[in-house]
C-alpha cells in the first residue's frame, strides 16, 4: 500500500472509532509507531482537524465530516460474504439490524459493485450444520450487547443438557463467543460464585435488571476460555489413530486438552490432558477415528460399556 492510499485509510480508521490508538494503526498497516505520528502530522498539514489524548490515542474533531465512503470491488464482496455469515449465525433481531445497515452500504455503491453483488448472491451460500433453525429465532443478543457494553446484569431462565430443568441465574456477563456453530454467553453466575458458560439456545428468557457491576473487573473472553480450559504439563490420555484417520480429529482435538502428538509406524499416538473421560468417551466415538486407547485403563472400560448398550440396542438387527 503506497503513503497516500494508507493516508485515506488511516482518515477512515479514525472516523470509525470515538479514539483510536496509535499502535491501533501500527498493527493495522504493519509500520512503526514513528511512522504514525508522520502520518498523523501529514494528515494535520493537509488540514484534517485530529485531536489528541496524551496517553490515549487520535480523534477527528466533532465538526469534521468526511464524504462519502466509496468501496472496491474486493469490499463490496467482503460485505456479500458478512451477510450471509451473519443470516446463519446469528437470531433475528441481529438479522435485521444488519440487513437494514446493509442497504444503506449498498446504496452509495456505484452500479458495477451493485452488480457484481448481484451475481455472486445466489453462488454463496453457508448451511447450519446443527439443523437446529428453530431454536436461533430469538437468542437475545442484542440485550446481551447492551449488558456488555453497560456492565449491566442480566437475569436468566437457564434449561441445563444435563439437569433437564430450568433454573433461574443472576449473571454478570463477561464476552460472547461463537464456538462449535452455537453461541455462548461467558458470565460470572451468583448462583454458583463462579465462573460460567452458558449456551444463548438454552437461555428460555432473559432480561436485563437494573444492577450494573461498574467497580468489578473480570477476564476477558481470550483470558477465561485459558482459565476454564487449562493446559496441563502432564499427559492423562494417550490414544493411537491409524494415520489416515487423523484427520477427523483435527477440528475438534483443541477443545479437549490436546498436547502433542508422534509417528508410530502406521499410527500416529496422540496425547491429551483431560480428566472429564465420559465426556472424551463420547467425542471419540462421535469422531469416527477409530482411535485405541493406551491409557488410562478407566477410558477403554468408559468406551466398552458404551459400545456394549450400543450393540445391545441393536442386537435385534445383527
Amino acid at each position: 500500500m503506497n503513503r497516500i492510499d494508507r493516508l485515506n485509510a488511516i482518515l477512515i480508521q479514525l472516523q470509525s472509532k470515538r479514539i483510536v490508538k496509535a499502535h491501533e494503526i501500527a498493527g493495522r498497516f504493519d509500520i512503526s509507531l514513528r511512522t504514525v505520528y508522520r502520518d498523523i502530522r501529514a494528515l494535520e498539514e493537509a488540514g484534517i482537524p485530529i485531536g489528541a489524548e496524551a496517553g490515549v490515542g487520535y480523534y477527528l474533531m466533532e465538526n469534521f465530516h468526511l464524504p462519502p465512503v466509496m468501496f472496491t470491488h474486493d469490499e463490496a464482496a467482503a460485505l456479500l460474504f458478512g451477510e450471509k455469515l451473519i443470516e446463519k449465525m446469528s437470531d433475528e433481531k441481529v438479522k435485521t439490524d444488519f440487513c437494514s445497515a446493509l442497504y444503506k452500504i449498498k446504496a452509495i455503491l456505484k452500479p458495477g459493485e451493485k452488480d457484481h453483488l448481484e451475481k455472486l448472491y445466489d453462488r454463496i451460500t453457508v448451511f447450519n450444520r446443527n439443523g437446529r433453525e428453530t431454536t436461533c429465532n430469538y437468542l437475545y443478543l442484542y440485550e446481551i450487547q447492551q449488558a456488555l457494553a453497560n456492565k449491566q446484569m442480566l437475569k436468566i431462565e437457564y434449561e441445563s443438557k444435563y439437569a433437564e430443568e430450568k433454573t433461574c441465574r443472576i449473571v454478570e456477563p463477561i464476552g460472547l463467543c461463537n464456538y462449535s456453530q452455537r453461541w455462548h454467553l461467558m458470565a460470572w453466575c451468583k448462583l454458583r460464585s463462579d465462573y460460567r458458560d452458558f449456551r444463548l439456545d438454552r437461555i428460555v428468557s432473559l432480561e436485563l435488571i437494573n444492577e450494573f457491576f461498574t467497580e468489578k473487573q473480570h477476564p476477558s473472553v481470550e483470558e477465561y476460555l485459558r482459565l476454564v480450559n487449562p493446559m496441563p504439563n502432564e499427559v492423562t490420555i494417550s490414544i493411537l489413530v491409524p494415520k489416515e484417520r487423523v484427520k477427523y480429529l483435527d477440528d475438534s482435538k483443541y477443545w479437549y486438552g490436546f498436547v502433542g502428538q508422534e509417528d508410530v509406524g502406521g499410527h500416529v499416538r496422540m496425547q491429551f490432558a483431560n480428566d472429564e473421560l465420559h465426556g472424551f468417551a463420547i467425542w471419540l466415538l462421535n469422531t469416527g477415528s477409530f482411535a485405541k486407547v493406551e491409557k488410562p485403563v478407566e477410558l477403554t472400560s468408559i468406551l466398552q460399556s458404551f459400545i456394549k448398550q450400543m450393540v445391545s440396542n441393536y442386537q435385534e438387527l445383527l
